[in-house]
């Protein structure tokens, strides 16, 4: 179901959201993404994840709260910058909030490790390892990923996953591709470009209808309203294709508010937006946090 907020008002039912400038305080609404308000304590580690064709193990960067568990999982999927540390960060405030939080190097296969910078060389340097991922192989990564947190003895339920740019584009896949329980798509690139990343040969928004049969896999897709990337006509075709299929959903749209909002090293960083937007992510991913 979509709901509409304006600033801090609750959402009327069937209408897009369109959140207000002002952030929401509570529970995930710090503004800092590695330190949320009464965040647990953190562990980070790494694992190897053996996936079937691949010539290495791909590199797993895992954060989770401190103690025994089991927690629930999330899988996050990195923006075509790669493992960065700003990524990690997010993964770190996402166990924060009580959930073990995994960030697979999508790009194991062919720049394993990359690390790359938010600048016109690195967008260039992202663009060309975009377009050298295939559904096959990150199909396979998921499915090997997700193998892995089922025999975690650390975690326990059906897994959600939370993307950011590039990475929302890998988690729509991802809904339409293994069991999820819930899908954050955040500021997610390309669904309707044909020819981009994993919308090939069709748009990925194409498979919106394969969400629905992946046993009510839920969706909360967060875009800012001048965002270039995850344009306005993107984000109608979403709320569209999203209704179509019935697939549970929630869209919310960030008045004056560009690509990569959240990131809090750029110039793009909107606190207010931001604010919100943790907000939303923790009451989605971690309900009982």
């Amino acid at each position: 179901m979509e709901q509409e907020a304006a600033g801090q008002q609750e959402a009327v039912a069937g209408q897009e959201a369109v959140a207000g400038q002002e952030a929401v305080r509570g529970r995930g609404a710090a503004a800092e993404p590695g330190a949320a308000a009464g965040a647990v304590p953190v562990v980070r580690g790494s694992a190897a994840v053996a996936v079937p064709g691949a010539p290495r193990p791909m590199a797993v960067y895992v954060a989770r709260p401190a103690g025994e568990g089991p927690w629930p999982a999330v899988v996050v999927g990195f923006e075509m910058f790669g493992v960065t540390p700003y990524i990690r960060r997010v993964a770190d405030r996402l166990a924060g909030l009580g959930l073990v939080a995994v960030v697979p190097d999508f790009y194991h296969r062919t720049a394993p490790g990359h690390c790359g910078i938010a600048d016109a060389g690195g967008r260039a340097r992202g663009l060309e390892l975009i377009g050298r991922l295939t559904r096959e192989e990150v199909g396979a990564d998921l499915e090997a990923v997700l193998a892995h947190l089922e025999q975690r003895a650390d975690t326990v339920g059906r897994p959600s996953m939370a993307g950011f740019s590039l990475g929302g584009h890998l988690a729509w896949f991802a809904a339409t591709r293994v069991p999820l329980a819930s899908v954050a798509a955040v500021y997610p690139g390309w669904l309707d470009t044909p020819g981009t990343a994993l919308s090939r040969p069709e748009p990925l928004l194409d498979l919106t209808p394969r969400i629905a049969g992946r046993g009510g896999c839920r969706v909360l897709y967060l875009a800012g309203a001048d965002d270039h990337v995850a344009t306005p006509e993107q984000t109608a075709r979403v709320r569209e294709r999203l209704a179509a299929a019935g697939v549970p959903h929630e869209v919310v749209v960030y008045p004056g508010t560009p690509h990569g909002f959240l990131a809090d090293e750029r110039d793009t960083y909107r606190p207010a937006a931001a604010g919100d937007a943790w907000h939303r992510l923790a009451a989605f991913l971690a309900p009982e946090a």
